[in-house]
């Protein structure tokens, strides 16, 4: 086993690519380094890339997205741009479809991708996104290493405790290359 190298400024971008690092200690070195320290996993990933390849200190400006004013919301309302979800939203929701409803992923990305349609039209929607949740594997985003590991831990290890699961990942994320479920990562549980 490789050891994982430390995230520093000597490191070369292909190497940092290689390994498995949390978040934080991403957010750490964008904060030793005088980067932009915002932004999900992927964003700053790419942040200390560009960084470690060119020594250049780049900042996104920020850009406030203009927010509707809402009043009532009804069947026949509109889903409005830069759609946000608030409470008035969840109340309208929970008396559409009941207490079961949460905003889930998929719906959320439905919504700020779906503005000008009517709000029984993601009623229909919401319903829809559960039977296909029913149905396949839901895709976890990109950034979510760590979920998408154990879950197919778990798919292809029935009866194997979460403890178990998280000694992989652990072991995993240590190795360099990709951090994704591999049958080999069993080994580790012989040791």
């Amino acid at each position: 086993m490789s050891e994982r190298p430390d995230l520093g400024i000597k490191l070369d971008s292909k190497t940092f690519k290689e390994y498995y690092y949390l978040k934080e200690e991403l957010i750490d070195f964008c904060r030793k380094n005088d980067l932009q320290t915002t932004g999900g996993k992927l964003e700053l990933t790419e942040r200390i890339v560009d960084f470690l390849d060119t020594g250049k200190r780049t900042f996104k400006t920020h850009t406030t997205r203009k927010t509707t004013i809402i009043g009532e919301i009804t069947l026949d309302t509109i889903i409005e741009e830069n759609f946000v979800c608030s409470e008035k939203h969840r109340a309208f929701y929970k008396e559409q479809i009941g207490n079961s409803f949460s905003f889930n992923v998929a719906f959320q990305k439905w919504l700020k991708s779906n503005s000008g349609k009517t709000y029984q039209d993601s009623i229909t929607a919401y319903y829809q996104i559960l039977e296909d949740k029913k149905k396949n594997k839901t895709t976890i985003d990109k950034q979510f290493e760590y979920n998408t590991y154990i879950r197919d831990f778990f798919i292809d290890n029935k009866g194997k405790s979460l403890e178990q699961a998280i000694k992989c990942w652990k072991y995993k994320k240590s190795l360099k290359g990709n951090n994704k479920y591999e049958r080999e990562d069993l080994e580790i549980l012989n040791s």
